[in-house]
């Protein structure tokens, strides 16, 4: 699969060449601050196939906290293009509402955080949820 997308200003686009491993919603307190209130939508494609093809991403990463996620963003408009976590070296999470064409993202294959999940927010009936993470296989 190639993707492609950009910032809401166009100043950033990427490309990644792979095969999606994961399509998640994420309904952590930290993607709840990213989205502005919402779960995150992401696509994990692998990093190897990641790359910005015009500008170059600001990022974001906590200090407070070990092994903390990088976040890359647009530096003009602000648009959260993709994180980096730590855990997961070899992979990145793309913001699906960044993608060229958002449909090739289908729907998600699971629910994550979804303790952490506010009344407003919803999971699909027919997709797995986890409270935290699932549990390693």
């Amino acid at each position: 699969m190639q993707i492609e997308g950009r910032c809401y200003c166009g100043a950033v686009a990427y490309e990644a060449v792979g095969e999606p491993f994961i399509r998640a919603q994420c309904h952590c307190r930290e993607c709840q601050y990213m989205t502005g209130g919402h779960p995150l939508v992401a696509l994990g494609m692998p990093r190897q196939g990641f790359v910005y093809t015009k500008g170059s991403p600001a990022t974001f990463q906590r200090t407070d906290i070990d092994n903390a996620t990088v976040r890359e963003f647009c530096p003009h408009c602000g648009t959260h293009l993709v994180s980096k976590p730590a855990n997961m070296p070899t992979g990145v999470l793309i913001r699906v509402g960044t993608l060229d064409d958002p449909t090739v993202f289908g729907k998600p294959e699971l629910a994550i955080y979804t303790g952490d999940a506010q009344s407003f927010h919803s999971v699909p009936a027919d997709i797995p949820y986890f409270d935290k993470v699932p549990p390693a296989k």
